[in-house]
């Protein structure tokens, strides 16, 4: 075997001329440019015999042209509107190429980590192997340091890392590498064990506590309905009490699902997040009699369950909001539950990501043990079973009511996941994440300052993902005024809650936005400075369109309550866009999959109400202003079902 192998570098460095010099010359591949996240301080060296799990992302063959691919099956003027690929065809495009794999496998032998030691992962998309810290810190010419989070928790990291420079069109990530990971304040949640290693503990990442009862994604509860409920076809309450007819009115829903066991509609959540069927009953007796005792269809994803031990607001309102909305407005439409992460370890967008694509999926390899949960978990009450790697077909449309930070991950984890959004889209997926209830400051209303570090008082706006990643529809929310009547126009949400929107740090402005935030700039130019906000003008901004996020009555815990938030919006432009799919599949048509191409068509402009009013301040400022046309507010504006029906089927 040793024989074997080193014939086989052999050949690799016969076939890289000058790969010696090459490995002698390495070059920063990922940095930290900015101060260390909020609570966190280096704390000492770690054992240099330590050793880490380490994994290679491979660069993505193809993956360059993601964008091109995916406007040709979603532009509406495009020949290729709605030819949406398989599966295969995504895997095949863009799996790394085997020069790729030799490449970087010839890298580490030559650095000492043998063949016997690493492990492909079977969708050959990442290399996996363990190593000392001495080890990577030779490998990367990096320096490994403890940080120690307020809490007590602790995680492995550096600030810098280099590979040769002939490496680095090969490889997207390795982790663990840079530390980027924020925790919430009151996440209470263990301190995950290294597998082979019970010395390294990792952080509780918000990235994988999405679903805490602490979270600031949850939807922000008023209080209980302190008088009756108004009936259901009386529309004359709808600026202090919303509820599906409300939307009904405000959004021309005036369509019935006929072609359901053609459509899929799926709403993701987190656990401990769960909905209680009793308080679904409820709802149902109320808004929508035909469904008693309707319940969806859970997908377990890595041991996700409805669980019933914990009952609050905490624990069951952003389910509740999210399937009463969701399933009422779709009726009869099925609705399917994607439950993700068990009680222990949670789960994160990648565990979503693994179980609808197989080639996402790496067994072994692409999740990070900072920031997504790794299954099997063998710890008391965890899911001690394989990952749940692609178990589920992704459905028509994704409905997401929860986010992060942009800078709580690195860059490179970032453009990774957002590029999984944009193969599902071109899968024919609709994929659509709530853009926040801070306006533009960030989670828990955290803002930046120039030298990254973070605080309330801090001046800087704090973009959210994945609203950032150009390969989704991020949704904003507005509210009917005080006083006014449902037919009369909307306003950015100023109750309570306030619309999540601004400019990404990481991601380049996409084709089909670049026309609307020209004329956003040239005529509506923010009074604000590039220690605030990216103001470039080069890079993908949010949120995409909007829907009403304020007052919306649900039933949680056995009672009325009013709650806010884009965790309401969402679904319900979930279900509008669920409902055009339907009408197009009864005309034997696909699904429009990713939207956003249509939807910033001059076309499709009279197929949404313009938001012109209100802002949605944070860092100290009012934030940015709703405007005609496109804004960092509320985007295009509201969605109206019978002009995009109209819109939609007309396309092929």
């Amino acid at each position: 075997m040793a024989l074997l192998e080193a014939l086989w570098l052999t050949l690799l460095i016969g076939l890289l001329p000058g790969l010696s010099k090459a490995v002698a010359e390495k070059h920063v591949f990922e940095k930290r440019d900015t101060a260390l996240p909020i609570d966190w301080l280096e704390s000492h060296e770690p054992d240099p015999n330590l050793i880490l799990t380490v994994r290679i992302g491979l660069k993505q063959k193809n993956i360059e042209r993601l964008e091109e691919f995916l406007t040709s099956v979603s532009h509406p003027q495009s020949p290729q509107y709605g030819r949406h690929w398989s599966p295969e065809q995504v895997a095949r495009t863009f799996a790394p190429a085997p020069d790729t794999i030799d490449v970087v496998r010839g890298w580490l032998v030559g650095a000492g980590i043998t063949g016997e030691r690493q492990s492909l992962t079977p969708s050959q998309g990442w290399i996996h192997f363990n190593a000392t810290v001495v080890e990577m810190e030779k490998l990367l010419d990096s320096k490994y340091m403890i940080y120690r989070h307020g809490s007590g928790v602790e995680h492995i990291g550096c600030s810098s890392y280099s590979v040769p420079r002939h490496i680095h069109p090969h490889i997207e990530i390795i982790t663990p590498t840079l530390l980027l990971a924020h925790i919430d304040s009151g996440v209470s949640t263990h301190q995950r064990f290294s597998r082979r290693v019970p010395r390294a503990t990792l952080s509780p990442s918000i990235l994988r506590t999405l679903g805490s009862p602490t979270s600031d994604d949850l939807p922000k509860l008023k209080g209980p309905v302190v008088r009756p409920l108004a009936s259901e076809s009386d529309l004359d309450s709808c600026d202090d009490i919303i509820t599906p007819n409300c939307l009904r009115a405000l959004y021309n829903i005036n369509y019935k699902p006929v072609a359901t066991n053609q459509n899929t509609f799926g709403i993701v959540e987190y656990t401990p997040q769960a909905f209680l069927q009793s308080d679904l009953d409820l709802f149902f007796q109320s808004f929508s009699t035909s469904q008693a005792l309707n319940a969806p269809i859970l997908v377990a994803i890595d041991g996700g369950v409805a669980q019933t031990a914990n009952q609050s607001f905490n624990f069951n309102g952003e389910s509740s909001l999210d399937l009463e909305y969701g399933m009422t407005l779709t009726d009869p439409q099925p609705v399917l539950l994607y439950q993700v992460g068990d009680l222990v370890e949670g789960g994160s967008f990648n565990n979503l990501l693994d179980a609808l694509d197989g080639s996402f999926c790496t067994f072994q390899g692409g999740d990070d043990p900072t920031r997504d949960g790794i299954y099997p978990d063998p710890l008391p009450g965890g899911f001690n079973k394989s990952e749940s790697c692609g178990i589920a077909k992704p459905a028509n449309v994704i409905s997401t009511s929860y986010s992060f930070n942009e800078p709580d991950a690195s860059p490179a984890y970032l453009a990774r996941q957002c590029n999984e959004y944009g193969k599902l889209g071109l899968l024919g997926t609709t994929v659509l994440y709530s853009s926040g209830d801070r306006g533009v400051a960030g989670r828990n209303n955290i803002c930046m300052f120039p030298n990254g570090s973070r605080s309330t008082s801090a001046p800087g706006f704090i973009p959210s993902f994945p609203g950032t990643c150009p390969f989704i529809t991020s949704v904003g929310a507005t509210q009917v005024n005080p006083g006014a009547k449902v037919t009369d126009p909307e306003s950015a949400c100023q109750q309570v809650i306030f619309s999540g929107g601004g400019f990404s740090n990481v991601f380049a402005v996409p084709e089909y936005q670049k026309a609307a935030q020209a004329v956003f700039f040239a005529k509506h130019n923010p009074p604000y400075n590039n220690t605030q906000f990216n103001n470039s003008r080069t890079v993908r901004a949010y949120p995409d369109l909007s829907a009403n996020g304020a007052n919306y009555v649900i039933a949680v815990d056995g009672r009325f309550s009013l709650v806010f938030g884009t965790s309401a919006s969402t679904p319900v432009v979930g279900s509008i866009i669920t409902l055009v799919n339907d009408a197009r599949l009864a005309r034997g048509k696909k699904p429009v999959g990713f939207i956003n191409p249509s939807i910033y068509t001059p076309e499709f402009s009279s197929a949404f109400n313009d938001i012109v009013n209100g802002t949605n301040p944070g860092c100290g400022t009012p934030g940015f202003e709703a405007v005609r046309g496109w804004d960092p507010v509320t985007g295009i504006g509201t969605p109206n079902l019978g002009k995009l029906i109209e819109k939609w089927i007309a396309l092929p």
